[in-house]
């Protein structure tokens, strides 16, 4: 029986969205979810919601839960190791070619970057994706999201407790909230079209760090000051002193993306996302003080590893 849309990475915020909009839109026959643990079965198909197992590390889960669909949604996997990552898209992609897959769309989690513009290293592995997916002749939309507006505290290192937030660079970033992503990339996907095509899904305006420390200050009543240090004193001081724990490697990688938004690489709008959606996606600056009124100590689980 045919399968029109699989959504990978269900559990994850992103394709959780995306599944949240079918669930709400289309019949339950025509979608299933997927997850690369097992034990993950059991919420979904109590739900009434199909599942699949895909590992990315293993081609056989890949083929077999690729049989008969014809729309895949591919999120890519979360690791800082870009070779492995690009291992795990080849699978991914060849078992899609190999399955007939009508159409993949793959998402990136950040806005890259402007063409003939060094990336960050963090984004390379999604460039030599977009590369297998045209070499392997599959039909694909490669979706280049915006970052998150609710992560905006680990992009810059800011906890409740902080009182200076160091970083090597500042710029406008197009900061777009993650549940109306999750909306644009299911509409998207319902709508088609865009095939072979690389395409931008952002909010229209941009914020700057400096702005969101004025904004936490004007919200919260806090005193939070912004210093730029030089990249090597980035690492040393946030190494030292992370209260989420990270390690210097973490830092490391970034220094990268930092670098990108001093050349203006993040602040990248396009129209798509407004049209997808039927209206103005909510604004950075609007999200991120919305977040702060309903909680002033407001959180991003990711900038703690030391949280079990």
């Amino acid at each position: 029986m045919t399968l029109k849309y699989l959504i990978t990475g269900a559990t994850g915020g992103l394709g959780a969205g995306v599944l949240s909009y079918l669930i709400a839109n289309v019949p339950a026959s025509e979608y299933a979810a997927a997850s690369s643990k097992e034990e993950n079965r059991k919420q979904f198909e109590d739900r009434g919601i199909a599942f699949r197992v895909v590992s990315y590390d293993d081609p056989q889960t890949l083929e077999t839960a690729f049989e008969d669909v014809e729309n895949l949604f591919f999120v890519s996997t979360n690791t800082f190791d870009n070779e492995k990552r690009r291992k795990q898209h080849e699978n991914f992609v060849e078992a899609a070619k190999k399955m007939n897959v009508k159409h993949a769309s793959h998402q990136t989690p950040r806005t890259i970057i402007l063409a003939n513009i060094k990336p960050a290293a963090v984004q390379e592995s999604h460039l030599m994706t977009e590369e297998m997916m045209k070499q392997a002749g599959i039909n694909f939309t490669s979706i280049r999201e915006g970052l998150y507006t609710d992560a905006f505290p680990v992009f810059m290192g800011w906890y409740p407790s902080t009182s200076t937030v160091y970083l090597p660079s500042d710029g406008p970033i197009a900061f777009t909230l993650r549940s109306e992503l999750g909306e644009a990339n299911a509409r998207l996907m319902i709508q088609g079209g865009h095939d072979r095509e690389i395409v931008l899904l952002t909010a229209q305006e941009t914020i700057t760090f400096s702005e969101i420390v004025d904004l936490i200050n004007e919200t919260t009543g806090r005193n939070v000051q912004l210093k730029l240090v030089s990249p090597e004193e980035f690492v040393r001081l946030k190494a030292a002193d992370d209260e989420g724990g990270k390690p210097e490697g973490f830092f490391q990688a970034l220094l990268s993306w930092y670098e990108s938004i001093s050349k203006g690489e993040t602040c990248t709008i396009d129209p798509l996302m407004a049209e997808v959606l039927d209206r103005q996606p909510v604004p950075p600056r609007e999200a991120i003080r919305a977040f702060l009124t309903e909680n002033r100590d407001y959180e991003w689980h990711q900038n703690y590893v030391n949280r079990s």
